[in-house]
């Protein structure tokens, strides 16, 4: 065989190649368009995982804290319960006092001059004994009050995370519908739930004050009118009626 031989049979193998690679109108076979699709599939599916993975890590971060500050809501609610609950002792008391030195002032009315000197003792001790409980009792409403504050603060955050939890539920789902059909959209609508979780949740990482009232409601509306049907008083007013202001009006 000669060289212009050997040059004539690469030529035509060069030309079978091209026969495999393209059709008669130039278009690519069928197993390079099937193989630009995998690769597309197989980009879109990185993206999708890489994704969730950074939505999950950040998500079980807001929950570590999300859990504390439902434990310091229940260690505020306590204290709320624990302080109006002394409050009412410290109430009783002062009552019960000042209508002791009622009846004591009563029935010195009718004593002798002597005796009378002893319910005077008695009355100052048990005047004593009301301005005390009374200048505690102001001490601990302001505490109970305090406790109160706390509590409706603390809220704010835990309503921050549940909202970000919630949005992110909604992306990872979004997310998993793109996995499944390959719709590049549906990534980026993915997105906006997303931004809308990250932002919730670095509220209530970083403690702002940003509280979309609107949503909150909407989501716990029937949750609030029904407690408020369950108790309408301060617990001070439920255990002693005649003392609310507005009973009295």
């Amino acid at each position: 065989m000669e060289i212009s031989d050997i040059s004539e049979v690469i030529e035509d193998n060069n030309e079978d190649d091209d026969d495999h690679q393209t059709s008669g109108d130039g278009k690519k076979s069928p197993d390079s368009s099937d193989r630009h699709k995998d690769k597309h599939k197989n980009k879109l599916n990185n993206y999708v995982a890489i994704t969730v993975v950074m939505f999950v890590t950040f998500m079980g971060v807001c929950k570590v804290k999300s859990d504390n500050v439902v434990q310091a809501m229940q260690k505020a609610q306590a204290d709320r319960i624990d302080t109006w609950s002394f409050y009412q002792a410290r109430n009783l008391r002062a009552e019960v006092a000042k209508s002791t030195v009622a009846q004591l002032k009563l029935q010195a009315l009718s004593q002798q001059p002597k005796v009378r000197a002893e319910y005077d003792k008695e009355i100052s001790r048990y005047e004593a004994l009301a301005v005390k409980q009374d200048t505690e009792k102001e001490k601990l409403q302001k505490q109970a009050q305090d406790a109160e504050k706390l509590y409706d603060q603390l809220n704010i955050h835990d309503d921050q995370f549940d909202l970000s939890e919630a949005a992110f539920a909604l992306a990872i789902a979004l997310l998993a519908m793109t996995s499944l059909t390959q719709k590049g959209w549906l990534y980026g609508a993915a997105m906006i739930p997303a931004a809308f979780g990250l932002f919730m949740g670095l509220a209530g990482l970083l403690n702002w004050d940003t509280h979309p009232e609107a949503l909150t409601k909407l989501l716990s509306d029937n949750v609030i009118n029904h407690s408020h049907q369950q108790v309408t008083t301060r617990p001070d007013e439920q255990w002693f009626p005649h003392l609310s202001p507005s009973k009295n009006l």
